[in-house]
């Protein structure tokens, strides 16, 4: 049977349905490739810039040694090479255990890692909500 509208050129409701939901899973499978791209683009930048970071990291703690190294020679003008040597280590291993003993209370402070102000207002509002 054949309709006015049909006759015209004109789609009907059901083929316009059809329409919209084929460019709309168009449109998701393009935004999904482009998401896909930009997400290799990133990922590629990032370990690009973690490698450089560790390089990085790593001369400075070479530097850092070679530092150590300039220091242990100025003592060295002074004082027998093997005491300028331990006076250096010394200092490096003092703020090493200092360094560890800070780090030790922060991570008690930190433990068990909770929200425990949050649950406690949950609590509150609970027994709140309950009267």
């Amino acid at each position: 049977m054949h309709t006015p509208d049909a006759e015209n050129g004109r789609q009907g409701v059901g083929a316009a349905a059809r329409d919209v939901a084929e460019h709309a899973s168009t449109l998701a499978k393009l935004e999904l490739e482009l998401a896909q791209l930009e997400l290799k683009r990133k990922a590629g930048a990032l370990g690009a810039g973690a490698g450089l970071g560790i390089a990085a990291a790593l001369l400075a703690l070479y530097g850092l040694g070679f530092l150590f190294a300039t220091v242990a020679a100025a003592l060295e003008t002074f004082l027998p090479a093997w005491l300028a040597l331990l006076i250096v280590a010394a200092l490096l291993l003092l703020t090493a255990v200092v360094l560890a003993l800070l780090a030790r209370s922060q991570l008690k402070r930190a433990t068990p890692p909770v929200p425990e102000q949050a649950i406690e207002e949950a609590k509150l509002t609970t027994e709140a909500l309950k009267r």
